[in-house]
């Protein structure tokens, strides 16, 4: 028997719950099932900020903390053995951006000049497959640092991605330049971008098809914030350019801004195999942006944090957009009904990992997630240095 939690009716009803049905029905009262479907993806969103190495004084700012190997257990995933991380991703950028979308190094020694770490690509181990039903292969997207703070300074531009969408499916289809610079940039000099993100993942996606070509598989794409929108063009791409093989691709995608135009969103819904589930917290403001020129692409579930007994009122545009409130929304959100009741056991000091946003009268202290000593190590002969970084096997 699986030592697997957490995960009900999810291996017989997996394709329902991955959206073959564009959801109907499930969304509002939000199925039990379908709230721990969407945590379970959401927690490996968490998880590609959580192992984010933002420490600038560190010369692996930018970089993953943990090795692949025990990742998953590393950043504290419910269930770590659930998925094998198979490729982290990296990613550069040659439009400019604000620095809270690409994390520098002050050190001279920096481990990269250019690139990011942005991600991984994982599958479902056998146990996992087990209570998923199949061999899910995911890939989720780092967010960003802070967007909130440099969100109005940001062009929003938008570029061309007709190599992105099937050819013909629409007249001009376009995303935002910075988002699609992010996803495709490469630099030959570089040892992490050789290849861009966007091939890392194809190349990746098209060995576990092969790998399990005999057995039923599905692809997931997840992502938070800028993380939401590479997911919503990884998606379309891999299914637009036929990487999934006919196999089911689903994206959950938390606090997205928008991504492309009126003829991006047309191309994404001429896509056949491909489903986009789009949860929104009421009072975020990053899904209203950017205002003109774009639209919302795939499905729309609505929560409001706002409603939760155990959340600060009125909150803060910080909060509103957190990647933890949004799954605390997701486990108690009762829909149209109003009011909060967590359906999902899932602890709400979780909140506060990254945040202020409990009451303190549950006396958890903000922002509670840190590497012991913030990676400082003592060594024997007594002083301190910083040790923050584990080379991959």
């Amino acid at each position: 028997m699986s030592s697997l939690r957490g995960f009900g009716n999810i291996a017989r009803k997996w394709r329902e719950l991955n959206g073959v049905n564009y959801w109907k029905g499930l969304l509002d009262p939000l199925d039990v099932d379908l709230r721990k479907n969407i945590i379970n993806y959401g927690e490996l969103s968490q998880a590609a900020y959580t192992g984010l190495n933002r420490e600038r004084r560190s010369r692996y700012a930018g970089s993953c903390l943990f090795r692949r190997k025990d990742f998953l257990s590393r950043v504290d995933v419910s269930n770590p053995n659930l998925y094998e991380i198979t490729k982290f991703i990296y990613a550069m950028c040659t439009v400019s951006l604000p620095d809270g979308f690409m994390v520098k190094s002050l050190s001279k020694a920096a481990w990269s000049k250019q690139s990011n770490w942005i991600g991984f690509v994982a599958v479902a181990t056998d146990e996992g497959k087990e209570v998923l039903g199949r061999r899910d292969v995911v890939v989720a997207w780092r967010g960003t640092i802070r967007m909130l703070e440099w969100m109005d300074d940001l062009d929003i531009s938008l570029a061309p991605a007709s190599e992105i969408v099937r050819p013909g499916s629409a007249d001009d289809p376009r995303v935002h330049g910075g988002w699609l610079s992010v996803y495709t940039s490469t630099d030959p000099g570089s040892q992490y971008n050789k290849q861009s993100a966007r091939y890392q993942v194809l190349n990746e996606i098209k060995r576990l098809q092969e790998v399990y070509k005999q057995e039923e598989t599905s692809i997931t794409i997840t992502g938070h914030s800028l993380g939401a929108a590479l997911a919503t063009i990884s998606a379309t791409d891999i299914v637009s350019n036929g990487y999934n093989k006919s196999c089911p691709v689903s994206a959950f995608v938390f606090g997205s801004p928008r991504v492309g135009n009126s003829d991006f969103q047309k191309a994404f819904d001429g896509a056949e195999d491909l489903r986009l589930l789009r949860v929104r917290n009421s009072p975020d403001v990053v899904p209203n942006w950017p205002k003109l020129g774009y639209s919302d692409c795939g499905t729309e579930l609505m929560i409001d944090t706002g409603e939760s007994p155990y959340i600060k009122t009125p909150g803060n545009p910080l909060t509103w957009h957190d990647m933890e409130c949004y799954m605390h929304g997701v486990a108690g959100t009762q829909g149209s009904n109003g009011g909060f009741e967590l359906e999902v056991d899932r602890d709400i000091a979780l909140v506060n990992k990254h945040e202020d946003a409990l009451k303190h009268e549950y006396s958890i202290p903000s922002s509670w997630w840190v590497v012991q000593n913030k990676g400082m190590v003592k060594g024997k002969d007594g002083r301190w240095h910083l040790a923050d970084h584990e080379d991959d096997d």
